[in-house]
């Protein structure tokens, strides 16, 4: 009872609502959407209340909701229309099928850990499932109702897309896995050979490339195209303008050689297009379509005009900017002239569908659906229907919205879940920023329990985070806020609750966790990492230093959630607990390969990885 009171908290906490059933009016949250060939309806996710909305696209108007057992996160609809695939659920991921002729729940398929971004193959008899935090794509059969594999990814998978041949899915990593600190750090696309059922290759995006949202393959097949954040952390983070901090992109695959073509700028030169999310392209191939969930905004892009572009630059100079291929993703004036900018009414679209001569988006805050007439001869303009009744605006929502939210930033370039683009968890990167001094970048640290365990950051310079989440503003987003903007922000990520481990067995210490949490207090481990949320909320010096930080003394992190903040240390050194615990070198308490045998340490990082 307890585990599953924890995931309901969970699920109000990042969704703004109450969960399903809780008794008064729940933000919307629609997460995605699906629309059958014939193009009468759209079937709509809400996450924040509990169901699946079919909106009649004739009528422009929600006609019925079908409640679903968990808040939904993605669909997938059967070629002829008759079921559709509803992703949900926690550590105990399902797949609700749903009988569209009757509006009801006709089976529920086990999965893993927080499935969304469901893909039905050309056949119609498997689908394909990114487990998000199982770091792993569920292969079910749909006829036994019963996963037949499930096939390891990089890390955080949530979006995917087949081939129009059935050969290939391609699945994009939200994050980067492994260290921070050696100088090419990026997420990357995972492909899938759907008949061998294993990663056969491995798409690694541009150094700094993560937030890795949307996926889409072209109708010939021959591209594939991923949305992606393009951090310059490379450079201290002094100033914003002209993306010197961050950038948004679009990353471009070729499909039949699996191999990366370009990163492409979504911003304008004193205009940033932040947070780049669900990604379309039209049927005719006409279009290739951008959400941008930060600025409230779809790119509608000549694709045709688009590749001509690429491919020019490719034999040479494009523009004053570009003078061959290397220097397309820092040109900020390469979509001029083929893309047009819309502003939308709706706040936060993720979701984007193309359906016939329109397109549409979902506002994540706003429970809207936008739609915008692609014809040529109608102007660009969208039309905004809100979707049903939502529940009040709580400061923890609006606080959620904010923190999205990349409107308020100078030249609109980030947000703060641009750093943070894991519900509030870090981006798996270094960054130089300026509270104590130049070429001291430090690893992005997770804001979950940020608030009560206070001081922040890597070094405690600030005393609380409430402090932290002013100086965001100010010193990375270059802007001055209203204090309540920043105390909402506060009450969201106070809100927060910890997701429960995938390494946990059935929401318990394994075995091996369990001799692990004997080493863990036999070693000494509990006496910096104690208390509720495993630190002591000081600063000690341990070695772990290089540079002018050689004798600096570093934080205590909290163990709550480790298994999802990689890589680990300061400069984030260590991809993994293992390469922080028997790494040669490190010294003492860290280093342990001298002190425990490898059986013990197995252990070990077994109960941390499960706190």
């Amino acid at each position: 009872m307890a585990s599953r009171l924890l995931i309901l908290a969970y699920l109000a906490a990042i969704a703004g609502a109450v969960p399903p059933g809780g008794g008064r009016p729940q933000s919307l949250s629609p997460a995605a959407l699906a629309a059958p060939s014939d193009g009468a309806q759209l079937y709509i996710a809400e996450f924040g209340a509990g169901q699946v909305a079919v909106f009649d696209i004739a009528a422009q108007a929600v006609r019925q909701t079908i409640p679903v057992p968990d808040p939904p996160t993605g669909l997938a609809l059967s070629a002829d229309g008759s079921r559709l695939y509803v992703t949900g659920g926690v550590a105990a991921g399902r797949v609700h099928v749903v009988d569209v002729r009757t509006g009801r729940v006709a089976a529920s398929i086990a999965a893993g850990h927080s499935p969304s971004a469901p893909v039905l193959s050309r056949d119609g008899k498997t689908l394909y499932v990114c487990n998000r935090f199982s770091s792993g794509v569920s292969v079910i059969d749909l006829a036994a109702q019963a996963e037949a594999a499930r096939i390891p990814v990089t890390r955080e998978p949530v979006a995917a897309a087949l081939s129009p041949d059935g050969a290939h899915l391609f699945v994009a990593n939200l994050l980067p896995a492994g260290s921070s600190n050696s100088g090419d750090v990026a997420a990357e696309i995972s492909v899938i050979d759907t008949r061998a059922r294993r990663v056969t290759a491995r798409i690694r995006l541009p150094d700094g490339s993560s937030g890795v949202r949307g996926l889409c393959v072209s109708p010939d097949g021959r591209y594939v195209y991923a949305t992606h954040l393009l951090a310059r952390y490379q450079l201290p983070a002094s100033q914003i303008e002209r993306g010197w901090i961050q950038t948004n992109a679009v990353a471009i695959i070729d499909a039949a050689t699996l191999k990366f073509v370009n990163s492409v700028l979504l911003d304008d030169l004193n205009l940033g297009a932040a947070n780049p999310w669900g990604v379309v392209c039209t049927a005719d191939g006409r279009h290739l379509i951008v959400a941008h969930a930060g600025t409230h905004e779809l790119s509608l892009i000549d694709r045709r005009a688009f590749h001509e572009k690429l491919d020019r630059a490719g034999r040479g100079k494009v523009s004053d900017v570009s003078a061959s291929a290397s220097d397309v993703l820092n040109d900020m004036t390469f979509l001029a002239g083929i893309r047009t900018r819309v502003n939308l009414h709706g706040n936060g679209p993720r979701a984007l569908v193309a359906v016939g001569h329109s397109v549409y988006a979902a506002g994540y805050f706003s429970g809207t659906l936008d739609a915008v007439d692609l014809r040529p001869d109608h102007p660009p303009e969208a039309r905004t229907v809100p979707l049903g009744q939502a529940g009040p605006m709580t400061r923890e929502r609006r606080g959620e919205m904010l923190f999205h939210d990349g409107q308020y930033c100078l030249q609109k370039w980030l947000s703060c879940s641009s750093c943070h683009p894991s519900e509030a968890r870090p981006d798996g990167l270094n960054w130089d920023l300026m509270l104590d001094g130049v070429g001291n970048a430090k690893n992005t640290k997770s804001l979950m329990l940020a608030h009560q365990t206070p001081p922040t950051t890597w070094t405690g310079t600030r005393p609380h985070a409430e402090a932290s989440v002013r100086a965001g503003y100010r010193y990375i987003e270059f802007v001055e806020r209203p204090e309540d903007d920043a105390a909402a922000i506060d009450a969201w990520l106070k809100s927060l609750q910890p997701l429960p481990s995938p390494h946990l067995e059935a929401g318990r210490l394994g075995a091996a966790a369990l001799r692990g949490k004997r080493v863990f207090e036999r070693t000494g481990c509990a006496a910096c990492h104690t208390g509720p949320h495993f630190t002591d909320r000081k600063q000690h010096q341990l070695g772990t230093g290089t540079g002018r930080e050689q004798d600096t003394a570093f934080d205590t992190p909290a163990l709550i959630e480790v298994w999802r903040t990689a890589p680990y240390l300061h400069d984030g050194r260590a991809a993994t607990l293992k390469d922080l615990f028997a790494a040669p070198g490190l010294p003492a308490p860290h280093g342990l390969a001298a002190t425990l045998t490898a059986g013990e340490i197995e252990d070990l990082i077994a109960f941390v990885l499960s706190l």
